[in-house]
């Protein structure tokens, strides 16, 4: 994240992270970058430069409140056993901003947000996911590259560079 451009579109992370952790995670973000980063909280509104981590737990979805787009954070049934679930994120942008978005999947154990990420291609948003060599668990990108919802494969230190070049003017 440290090498994405601070005018970057708002940056919405859904990690399979416990309670509390999330909240020193987006700490660390805030720290290590030069993006305001925190724990989503339900009403917060999408902006610039700005990072929100769904809260361990806890849903997050986009939803769009009197023209403006906001999160929501919710306790709800897990997805694929866990919760945040990245489908859950990704199939709410899918509703409010068809076409619109970078969709990323980075390493991890099961296929949590494979489906979301290829419902976000089929409507006309760019997606990424990580490739094996630079996986810790090639599990969830491979998942989505098998159901063909990868557009780009990419090692992890290249992924930055290829959303700088996405959101470019």
């Amino acid at each position: 994240m440290a090498s994405l451009p601070s005018w970057s579109p708002p940056i919405l992370i859904a990690m399979h992270l416990q309670p509390g952790i999330s909240r020193a995670y987006a700490a660390r973000l805030n720290g290590l970058s030069h993006f305001a980063s925190k724990e989503a909280e339900s009403g917060d509104k999408l902006q610039k430069g700005h990072v929100f981590v769904a809260p361990g737990g806890m849903h997050m979805r986009v939803i769009s409140r009197l023209g403006a787009l906001e999160l929501e954070c919710y306790s709800g049934e897990r997805v694929h056993h866990v919760a945040p679930s990245a489908d859950v994120l990704f199939d709410s942008i899918v509703k409010e901003t068809p076409g619109s978005a970078i969709g990323v999947l980075l390493t991890g154990i099961g296929q949590d947000g494979a489906q979301g990420l290829l419902n976000m291609r089929r409507t006309g948003s760019t997606t990424i996911g990580q490739d094996k060599d630079s996986c810790l668990v090639y599990g969830m990108p491979k998942v989505a590259k098998d159901i063909g919802a990868v557009q780009f494969e990419l090692p992890l230190n290249q992924i930055a560079a290829k959303i700088t070049e996405l959101i470019s003017p």
